[in-house]
């Protein structure tokens, strides 16, 4: 499903014009790209927890030349959905 897909969607099930629609869901994700870079955590009771992990340092390839380097420590976008949301997918 597209953002355009979800915005058309809330759109149709509440009566709210599309524009506003998608000016709510940009400024939802703004919120969560800036919170997540501030290393905060965001928890949506009954959905799940928006936050970040970090990946260890690691010898990577570059297969292209043949060369090892190393790929430092850094922090990666992760979503842990809540139990309630998992139960919902289990039962289908």
């Amino acid at each position: 499903m597209t953002k355009a897909e979800i915005v058309a969607n809330i759109s149709k099930e509440t009566g709210i014009e599309s524009k506003k629609v998608l000016a709510v869901v940009e400024a939802f994700m703004v919120t969560i790209k800036d919170t997540i870079a501030k290393d905060e955590d965001i928890f949506l009771r009954g959905f799940g927890t928006f936050t970040t992990k970090t990946r260890k340092e690691k010898i990577g390839r570059l297969i292209k030349e043949n060369k090892s380097v190393v790929v430092p420590e850094h922090k990666i976008p992760y979503f842990k959905p809540a139990d309630v949301f998992k139960d919902v997918l289990v039962k289908k």
